[in-house]
């Protein structure tokens, strides 16, 4: 959900117009997108762990010689559809990932500063209308 849609629930509750139908029908929805978010987030929790799991079990089959160490990074991501198919798909991943790492590393640098006093929240006006 956007900031604005965010302030447009807010926007409507605040209105005294407001029927306690439709602030029942808000929450329903608002129960629907949180369930939604929430195994969203599980499903990525798993995806990562999983691809964490091969990637740590790659370097320890490489740590002791195993014969094919990649085995556990490749069978992951071949079950995902992204092994590089060709020359021109490994050098266009070669190439996005040295500028992931280039974004990451300004991000790092790039420490936002937090404001001093508490920051207030306040709907902007109260004649905002939620789609139906």
């Amino acid at each position: 959900m956007t900031r604005s849609e965010f302030d447009d629930i807010r926007a409507f509750l605040a209105d005294e117009a407001t029927h306690a139908g439709d602030l029942l029908r808000i929450a329903r929805t608002l129960i629907d997108d949180l369930e939604h978010a929430r195994l969203r987030e599980a499903m990525l929790r798993t995806h990562y762990l999983r691809l964490l799991t091969a990637a740590r079990a790659t370097v320890a089959a490489d740590t002791v010689g195993a014969p094919d160490p990649l085995a556990f990074l490749k069978h992951e991501l071949a079950e995902r559809g992204q092994l590089p198919e060709d020359g021109e798909a490994v050098q266009r991943i070669l190439s996005d990932a040295r500028t992931a790492a280039a974004l990451l590393e300004c991000l790092e640098d790039a420490v936002p500063q937090r404001p001093r006093r508490m920051r207030l929240r306040r709907c902007v006006g109260m004649r905002r209308a939620l789609p139906h």
